[in-house]
């Protein structure tokens, strides 16, 4: 027992002697401290305050609850419009369930009475919007004023009873009441920042020892491979977790974007992304001894992706089906969702779940891969 003890003991000891060289090693470092600490704040005050996107895809829930002819034929203009990938369906709640998970972002209902309200000249069309992404709100908003309008000129053109008044739409926002781009911009920012701080970064550490010589030296000590990883690991894992606490800060008094959710569900799924991040910068770098090639490969497969592949920039419907499939491979999309669902829906746990449960998985495989790359060995 004292013999095993002794080892644990002497473990734990090498381990601590291998932080503190890390995070000496970070403080020495300018550049770590700016990727780490310096460019969130940038980034976060660039792209919060000066990026502006528009959207085109429209998946919506069409809610019939009107059996009349006009409401059947308004609802089928929705469906044939080139505009809307429209469900019909009779269900408001069913309608609300889906998009409270995801599966569409608006629901146009036509409602019971729309038919008999039409000829007294006060027919209404409710239109709900998933307001996670202020511009693709207001396309849809704008979509369904259209919408409607080209209804009434095609009864009008075909000789059918016009509207005796107008025909309203009723919109309303979902998750984001005010209408706000950064409230959609400023949770996929933190994909970013997190993924370079916990990819880029940790690309050029093992690549770093090897270029100066100082891994050969390691080899020769009693540190094992899970000890050197563990030491390269909980330095950046630190640098990560202040990186996003300075981007919630920034996010809930520079932006006030509203945080629906809980703050330990964020915090958790946050952690496994930033290990898969850690995993696969430490892949990287174990593989690739160079710190330059290292840091490009890293950049290629990590940050770039998570910039233009993630949903953080552009709707992943909108993508040809082959880009879309590579989406799914890249942690970057599911952190993605996890951020904005937690940010401006809430606790949505069927949504949550699913992605987060991805997120576990690609770390644990990502890790074990690590592992290995670490192993004690000469090439």
């Amino acid at each position: 027992m004292s013999g095993g003890a002794d080892k644990r003991w002497a473990s734990m000891r090498r381990v601590r002697s291998l932080v503190k060289k890390e995070a000496r090693q970070i403080v020495r470092d300018p550049s770590s401290i700016a990727i780490g600490i310096v460019l969130p704040v940038v980034l976060i005050l660039l792209f919060g305050y000066g990026l502006s996107l528009d959207v085109t895809h429209v998946p919506v829930a069409v809610v019939l609850e009107d059996t009349s002819p006009a409401a059947a034929e308004l609802a089928a203009g929705f469906q044939l419009s080139r505009y809307f990938d429209a469900r019909l369906t009779t269900s408001m709640r069913r309608a609300e369930e889906s998009m409270r998970a995801g599966d569409i972002d608006g629901i146009v209902r036509i409602r019971p009475d729309f038919g008999r309200r039409l000829e007294l000249g006060g027919a209404e069309v409710q239109v709900l919007v998933h307001g996670v992404d202020a511009n693709y709100g207001r396309i849809i908003q704008t979509y369904a004023q259209g919408a409607v309008g080209q209804w009434a000129a095609r009864r009008r053109a075909e000789g059918k009873e016009a509207p005796a008044g107008p025909v309203v739409v009723q919109s309303r926002v979902w998750f984001n009441e005010a209408n706000e781009s950064r409230y959609f911009l400023v949770p996929g920012l933190v994909v970013l920042i997190m993924t370079l701080i916990g990819a880029f970064l940790t690309s050029l550490v093992v690549a770093r020892e090897w270029e100066r010589g100082t891994m050969e030296a390691l080899f020769v000590t009693p540190v094992r491979p899970d000890e050197i990883l563990l030491a390269k690991t909980i330095p950046y894992f630190g640098l990560g977790m202040l990186g996003l606490v300075l981007c919630l800060l920034a996010a809930k008094f520079l932006f006030h974007v509203p945080f629906r959710g809980s703050v330990s569900v964020l915090t958790v799924v946050s952690m496994f992304y930033l290990l898969v991040a850690l995993a696969i910068g430490l892949l990287i770098s174990a593989a690739i001894r160079n710190q330059f090639v290292a840091s490009q490969i890293a950049l290629v497969v990590t940050f770039l992706p998570a910039l233009m592949l993630s949903g953080f920039l552009f709707d992943l419907r909108s993508m040809p089906a082959a880009v879309r499939l590579i989406t799914y491979v890249l942690p970057a999309r599911y952190y993605v969702t996890l951020l904005q669902t937690i940010f401006l829906a809430g606790d949505i746990w069927t949504v949550i779940l699913p992605n987060a449960a991805v997120l576990l998985g690609m770390m644990a495989v990502l890790l074990v891969f690590t592992r290995r790359a670490m192993e004690k060995r000469l090439a």
